[in-house]
């Protein structure tokens, strides 16, 4: 079943000639853009901010249908003033779009989650995710980042560096008070995935990695269960550190996740080893979910995401496609869903230059697989 699974890839059938989607002229010529199918879900709405969708082609919304029903495909946050054609029509500002964009990237053919990643600088409230929560559809899902008063070892300051020990870090009491039970209660069956993503650890922490992964095994155990609130709801661990899947910690580490009803954060960042060599890990948990964040595409290095932002705003393309990835990607995402389980992905612009295409090519892969 496990080498089945995540072993080499099934036959697939060919999918039909895609357009080019480096740009977005190219993406909207498919299917005839000033048309749209006379459905419900073809006829979208303004958001409460005045903001309108794009005209979103026949057939993107035909792709859309193709999708499992248990894949939530979607984007690393959504202000995005050059997203404008893929995902709103019109020229709006940043603000206006952090404030009033979601609901319509909510109403996108493709896109069925979103993370929310500003909780990472400050702890949202229960009335904040209360408010994401009206803005979406019954059947959206939110991917929910911890806060990172929890999951840094380091206090930092302004400009990133680590200043001192951080006494919260791994706290359960402050992680279940400033993270888990507002998102619960706010969010409630929407809720994803909440991703505890571990900033990289210090060296003195990296070298005693075996009581890191004890007091991440106590911050576990110390969480309430999700599923009385939100049936689809899992939490997941995001590292930036390899050495978590070192053979010395790797079975400790999947009977701390297994233990406490947690799965592992398929991280694609320049950091960490590429998606192949996390498979083991992901083996060893099955069954459960899938939780993948494609966050930074590698020709930006380690430490580039300020590459990433002089190279690729304002998103509205993809800069730096990565196919290879992709196809791996659609197969492990089949894997999971044909066989029942839900798949949460969300894709940064960091990661080829523009998430909604990247999200296009990504669904045009998985629908072009063989239904089982």
């Amino acid at each position: 079943m496990q080498d089945d699974l995540f072993g080499d890839p099934a036959t697939a059938t060919q999918p039909a000639k895609k357009p080019d989607l480096q740009h977005p002229a190219a993406h909207h010529a498919a299917g005839a853009r000033a048309h749209t199918a006379d459905t419900p879900s073809a006829r979208p709405r303004r958001s409460a901010g005045g903001i309108a969708p794009a005209a979103w082609s026949e057939a993107l919304h035909a792709l859309g249908a193709q999708l499992p029903a248990r894949l939530r495909l979607g984007t690393s946050s959504w202000g995005y003033p050059g997203w404008q054609g893929l995902v709103w029509a019109g020229a709006h500002s940043e603000q206006a779009l952090s404030r009033n964009g979601l609901p319509v990237l909510a109403q996108h053919p493709l896109l069925r989650t979103v993370s929310i990643d500003r909780g990472f600088y400050r702890p949202l409230t229960v009335s904040d995710y209360a408010r994401y929560a009206g803005q979406v559809p019954e059947d959206f899902r939110f991917v929910v980042k911890a806060p990172s008063v929890v999951t840094d070892a380091l206090v930092r300051s302004e400009d990133g560096r680590g200043r001192e020990a951080n006494p919260a870090f791994l706290d359960p009491t402050l992680a279940v008070q400033s993270f888990v039970a507002p998102a619960l209660e706010g969010l409630g069956p929407k809720v994803g995935a909440l991703v505890f993503q571990l900033s990289p650890l210090p060296w003195q922490q990296l070298d005693r990695l075996d009581a890191v992964i004890e007091r991440l095994h106590t911050l576990l155990q110390a969480l309430p269960p999700l599923a009385p609130h939100a049936p689809d709801g899992v939490v997941a661990l995001e590292v930036r550190d390899p050495e978590w899947l070192s053979p010395d910690y790797l079975p400790r580490l999947v009977e701390v996740l297994q233990a406490g009803r947690a799965t592992w954060c398929l991280g694609l960042h320049p950091k960490m080893p590429p998606l192949q060599d996390q498979l083991p890990l992901l083996r060893r948990l099955w069954p459960g979910p899938l939780v993948c964040r494609w966050n930074l595409h590698p020709a930006n290095g380690p430490y580039g995401y300020e590459a990433a932002e002089k190279r690729y705003a304002p998103y509205d393309r993809i800069h730096d496609p990565d196919p290879a990835l992709i196809d791996a990607l659609a197969q492990l995402v089949h894997a999971f869903t044909q066989r029942g389980q839900n798949a949460y992905v969300t894709i940064s612009n960091h990661a080829e230059g523009c998430a909604p295409l990247s999200a296009e090519r990504l669904a045009q892969k998985v629908s072009s697989l063989p239904k089982m």
